[in-house]
């Protein structure tokens, strides 16, 4: 129960199914001395479900474990000059581990979440599904989760739509039926992203060039951009906008081109690692189609082996700012296979 409105028709749902549901509210994070990342709201919000659904509730602070094994790990990945998704990594590490292992002391059979994503328990081992409503479709931050983890899991929003999900809670007057939902990395909040990092991660301003390797700009730390990025480059002059195409973090320099379809922007392969098969691993090669980002568009592509532990990944067409730390994530239909993170993109 994070005290937003999915855990709470979460909840609502299991209820109507027959469950006897216990909440447990998480905090990941400690540093509440501003309203950014306001558990204590978050916390009297999930009491006021709870009360109204006559369920009991429990917290948990899992802020350790969260930074020991997914924020550590984050500001080691910015430093190298990747873009890392923390949300994958605590999904894995902390949702679908220590949440599930504290549901099984409070004597718990299941584990739920408000994700908008599916279980399909009917071919042998569990498989991951897209969730119905293709504008919220989470299937992409559970790529990390093994058939194991879904095992003991319930997802209640897969089949919803969250229009559908407000209108329930607003029918079982929840008073966080119309709450805005939380965006972006849960521990920055409405922080600046470049100030946050900056009290972990000192960063040196360094040069921004074009493709030739002409001065154009300055920037404020390479490692704080991202493929693709167009704001904050502070780039004026006539013709198209600017968009950072590399980074190279030996020399601390941002290489920028000019247009959103610059060729230098496009990618036919991907070399990737750390893959995850959730339910088993394919015969190799294997056509799919993959995600490079959160609600980015289906590419359709060709996994295979290059080398023990890595992957490459052939694109049907060049892709759009294919970003190194970010996730790949392959799907046939509606099937979430698995995933693996982005190491470097080839032209």
């Amino acid at each position: 129960m994070s005290g937003g409105v999915d855990s709470s028709v979460s909840a609502a749902l299991l209820l109507e199914q027959g469950y006897q549901v216990t909440g447990l509210f998480m905090k990941n994070w400690d540093e509440d001395d501003d309203d950014e990342c306001n558990s204590a709201q978050d916390l009297a919000d999930a009491e006021a479900v709870c009360k109204v659904l006559g369920i009991p509730l429990r917290t948990v602070n899992f802020s350790f474990e969260y930074w020991e094994r997914v924020f550590v790990g984050f500001l080691e990945d910015l430093k190298a000059g990747r873009t890392p998704n923390p949300d994958i990594i605590c999904n894995v590490e902390i949702k679908f581990r220590e949440f599930p292992d504290w549901a099984k002391k409070l004597g718990a059979t299941y584990a739920a979440t408000g994700h908008y994503a599916r279980i399909d328990r009917n071919a042998g081992l569990p498989r991951l599904l897209k969730g119905k409503d293709p504008n919220k479709d989470q299937s992409y931050f559970l790529h990390g989760l093994t058939a194991k983890a879904l095992e003991n899991a319930i997802f209640p929003l897969g089949h919803l739509t969250k229009s559908e999900v407000r209108g329930k809670a607003k029918q079982l007057g929840l008073q966080n039926h119309d709450k805005k939902g939380s965006t972006g990395i849960c521990f920055i909040g409405r922080r600046n992203f470049g100030s946050f990092i900056q009290r972990y991660l000192p960063s040196e301003e360094g040069k921004i060039t074009d493709e030739s390797g002409a001065e154009i700009g300055r920037h404020s730390g390479a490692f704080l951009y991202t493929i693709g990025q167009r704001t904050g480059l502070g780039i004026g002059g006539p013709g198209d906008a600017w968009y950072v195409a590399r980074k190279d973090i030996a020399s601390n320099t941002l290489i920028a081109v000019q247009g959103h379809d610059h060729p230098l922007l496009f990618s036919r392969y991907a070399k990737v690692a750390d893959i995850n098969w959730i339910s088993k691993s394919p015969e190799l090669p294997l056509k799919s189609m993959a995600k490079i980002r959160y609600q980015g568009a289906d590419q359709e592509c060709t996994i295979q082996q290059a080398e023990k532990d890595k992957f490459k990944v052939e694109f049907a067409k060049p892709v759009r700012a294919v970003t190194p730390g970010q996730s790949i994530v392959f799907y046939q239909g509606d099937v979430c296979l698995g995933g693996a993170v982005i190491e470097d993109a080839i032209p």
